[in-house]
């Protein structure tokens, strides 16, 4: 069929005049102010901050002169995930492989300020830009004008910002008409195309039918008329998916329109405003002619009480009437698809309790009135007349989850859309005052992914420089340890663990560069104590005098003389022999150090002892340079004194590194164990290790699973949990019925346990993730995902069948090695 629509270019029918000083000017003479706005992350607000959010906005908007046009624009665009950096690590590899190309909805927020005349403002559709060929302005706004004009928008802006809420920066020249390299705003809009790469200018059809703009199929749904709204609107909506019957989660009235439409639209928000006292004046001459008519027909007289009600509520209440409209612009680029993309938009203003209007007569006009500083050139016939605080709830106020800026963080999904996110939940708070300690409180029943989450966590710290210190209870980090170890050709990844044939051994006295520092002699002195008082007991000043001369002379002595060997058995003999007289000579009473309980006490650690091999170990092994040690204790948790003395030299070989390797990060884990050094006599010792590593860059991770713990320890409140900035709460369903405790522990409000019991409510069944509440400080509090590659996931793996099957496999293939196994089993599992 020959096409009989008329031709012309984009450069004829461009309403845009030029850009100068930061403006858009058009053709009309209308200047538009151009901003880029950061909103709130989406399921981080309460009913209560969405008012506030709005009556901010209403509030900023009001202080606007007449015939201004607030035009926001949200750009919705289905992208990609390309991986930034790459990486020669096996799991780090192939995280980004399976993220590779993962599709996802990206989101940008506009808003142009635009300042026109009363003429302007009234134009109809058949006197836009598109429909002219030559413009000549009317009116021109002066200098003066204009400058006042930019000084009302810098107090809108400054409105917008105090809020907290808002993110808002001006848009340069560049970023609207782009560069050599980079397409701008106006290119990105003219061609439908949401890239920063340079594009080439594309035809744009406006068919009877459609319009279609290059090889994409576009259609225009609009909220124009007041009959197609609801009868009661608010700033926010209630999001079933996520909401239990003890909790809600909610999200903006115009949320479905926004984030929750799968396809590549943009939601333009028009909201213009005229002379308030003018409009009065209309719809009062409206209302006496529809009286005047009523005998006529008794729709009349319906339409004068509805005219007198929204009168009557403009002087009671105080509104202001502006004008608005709403649309939707989405594409596909095929017809079929651009079904779907019509059903979904119209499923979507439906959920917003509207009724959906296809328009393909007014489409053009509405797509071209869409240009970014071409706000004022709007058909006045597709709006309607309302008031500010109606107009402002069919905004959108949230955004998809951030990336943050930090060099450092760890990787977890955006909660919604499943993009890959690094996320800094260390650094960047506390250089923002957000956090003071980089302390974290995990807590998570049995089978609610704690161990896992922590794997994922410290396998990141460790590619980052972090030194580690681990102490389990159940094997949960066997399979990453073995991969660093590996890695390292023996280097690092000690894993430390009890059994008789092999038990755990340590040499306090051992260093590799000889070196006995205050803190290292502190900690000797440290352990000592801790081996020969019981929890109830307490050291004398005289005994610590005595205990401190001791140890400095013994270690003296191993300086002296190089036939010493520096181990317990030494020190004992040391005590037993040369300190002996010392203790004679000085005629130190035994009220003051008694030397032969000291000796009695400290006998079951020497040679020939029950504990011999404890405190003597030969392996010559300093664990001050080794970045990811794990210290296992499952057989001997319940080991009354094998557990407590190994858990304090595991305390205090981490204080060694605290306090020796200045300027590297250093992070200590505790799983269970915490309960064996959290009695009465170690109080002080916890306490001193939370308030301390913040210090020396450092941060103390602990972690656990029954709530009666963390509920009836006084130490773990004191201690842990009120010196721990960052809380990290995995699945709670389980303790759904009594989560009045946990929330009144942990000082969560009515939002934060929303949150919490939102948690893997609506997971994606395409998708094998879990996820997890973090808080940081109560300041900044939202869920993530936490998805890995199938390599991490058999890595990380705490199922007994799987991580025997995983092993196995190793040791009878691969001669014990798991990277090996790893990859078989997941080509096995894709086949």
């Amino acid at each position: 069929m020959k096409n009989v629509l008329p031709t012309s270019t984009v450069e004829n029918r461009n309403p845009l005049y030029k850009i100068e000083n930061g403006f858009i000017i058009s053709k009309y003479a209308d200047v538009t102010i151009p901003f880029i706005v950061e909103l709130p992350e989406i399921f981080t607000l309460t009913q209560e901050e969405y008012v506030s959010i709005h009556a901010v906005f209403t509030k900023a908007v009001k202080i606007l002169p007449d015939y201004t046009v607030v035009h926001k624009q949200d750009w919705f665009i289905k992208e990609i995930y390309t991986p930034k950096h790459e990486s020669s690590d096996f799991l780090a590899k192939a995280h980004e492989m399976h993220f590779i190309e993962r599709p996802y909805l990206s989101h940008k927020c506009y808003l142009f300020i635009t300042k026109t005349n009363r003429n302007n403002a009234r134009k109809m559709s058949l006197f836009t830009t598109l429909c002219r060929g030559r413009l000549v302005p009317r009116e021109m706004l002066s200098k003066e004008e204009i400058n006042s004009f930019k000084e009302v928008v810098e107090q809108f802006v400054s409105i917008l910002k105090d809020s907290t809420y808002f993110k808002i920066k001006r848009l340069t020249e560049e970023e609207i008409i782009g560069m050599d390299a980079m397409s701008g705003l106006l290119d990105n809009y003219i061609t439908l195309d949401g890239t920063a790469e340079k594009t080439s200018l594309k035809d744009i059809q406006f068919n009877p039918e459609n319009i279609v703009v290059g090889d994409k199929k576009v259609c225009v749904h609009t909220l124009s008329d007041i009959d197609d709204l609801p009868l009661v609107v608010s700033p926010d909506c209630k999001y079933e998916k996520l909401s239990t019957d003890k909790s809600n989660c909610v999200l903006s009235y115009a949320a479905p329109v926004g984030l929750l439409l799968p396809c590549n639209h943009i939601y333009n928000q028009y909201i213009m405003i005229d002379n308030h006292q003018e409009n009065i004046r209309k719809l009062e001459s409206q209302s006496k002619r529809m009286f005047s008519l009523s005998r006529l027909s008794r729709s009349n007289m319906v339409n004068h009480e509805q005219i007198e009600t929204f009168l009557n509520a403009i002087h009671e209440g105080g509104f202001l009437t502006v004008r608005a409209h709403f649309n939707v612009i989405a594409w596909a680029d095929t017809d079929a698809e651009l079904g779907r993309v019509r059903n979904d938009v119209g499923s979507q203003i439906t959920a917003m309790n509207c009724e959906p209007r296809h328009n393909v007569v007014d489409a053009p006009v509405l797509f071209w009135a869409g240009i970014p500083g071409n706000g004022a050139d709007f058909p006045s016939e597709d709006t309607f007349m309302t008031f500010l605080d109606v107009a402002t709830c069919f905004l959108t106020y949230e955004t998809c989850q951030r990336d943050s800026l930090s060099p450092f963080g760890i990787k977890l999904t955006d909660r919604y859309t499943g993009k890959p996110l690094h996320v800094d939940i260390s650094d960047a708070p506390m250089k923002k005052g957000i956090i003071t300690n980089r302390n974290k409180f995990i807590l998570g029943p049995t089978g609610s992914g704690k161990s896992f989450f922590t794997n994922h966590i410290m396998r990141q710290y460790y590619e980052q420089n972090s030194h580690i210190v681990l102490v389990d209870t159940g094997n949960s980090y066997l399979g990453l340890c073995q991969l660093i170890n590996k890695k390292t050709s023996g280097k690092d990844g000690i894993y430390l663990t009890y059994t008789e044939e092999n038990p755990i051994t340590f040499n306090p006295f051992y260093t590799d560069d000889g070196v006995f520092d205050i803190e290292k002699k502190e900690s000797i002195k440290a352990l000592i104590l801790a081996l020969w008082k019981k929890d109830s007991e307490t050291s004398s000043r005289a005994e610590d005098v005595n205990l401190s001369n001791a140890v400095n002379g013994y270690l003296e002595l191993i300086k002296r003389a190089s036939s010493v060997v520096p181990c317990f058995n030494t020190f004992y003999e040391y005590i037993r022999t040369t300190y002996r007289k010392i203790v004679v000579e000085k005629k130190i009473k035994d009220k003051d150090f008694d030397i032969d309980n000291f000796l009695n006490v400290l006998e079951p650690y020497y040679k020939g002892g029950e504990y011999d091999y404890l405190l003597n170990s030969d392996k010559q092994l300093d664990l001050l340079n080794k970045r990811f040690v794990i210290f296992e204790l499952d057989n001997i948790k319940d080991h009354k004194i094998l557990f407590p003395v190994v858990t304090i030299i595991i305390m205090e070989t981490f204080i060694n590194k605290m306090r020796r390797l200045k300027g590297i990060r250093k992070v200590i884990l505790i799983e269970e164990a915490w309960k064996a050094i959290a009695k009465e006599g170690m109080a002080e010792y916890i306490k001193y290790l939370f308030k301390t590593v913040r210090k020396f860059f450092g941060e103390a991770i602990i972690v656990t699973q029954e709530v009666e713990d963390i509920i009836h320890s006084n130490i773990v409140r004191q201690s842990i949990i009120n010196n721990s900035d960052c809380k990290i709460l995995c699945d709670q369903r389980k303790y759904m019925n009594r989560f009045e405790d946990i929330q009144a522990l942990l000082g969560l409000t009515e939002k934060q346990k929303a949150q919490v019991l939102s948690l893997n409510q609506n997971l994606d069944p395409h998708r094998i993730y879990r996820e997890v509440y973090i808080d940081l400080n109560g300041a900044h509090t939202a869920v993530y995902g936490v998805e890995v590659s199938p390599e991490a996931y058999l890595a990380y793996s705490t199922e007994e069948t799987e991580k025997t099957a995983l092993f196995n496999l190793a040791n009878e293939r691969y001669n014990g090695d798991l990277e090996m196994a790893i990859k078989d089993m997941v080509q096995e599992q894709k086949i």
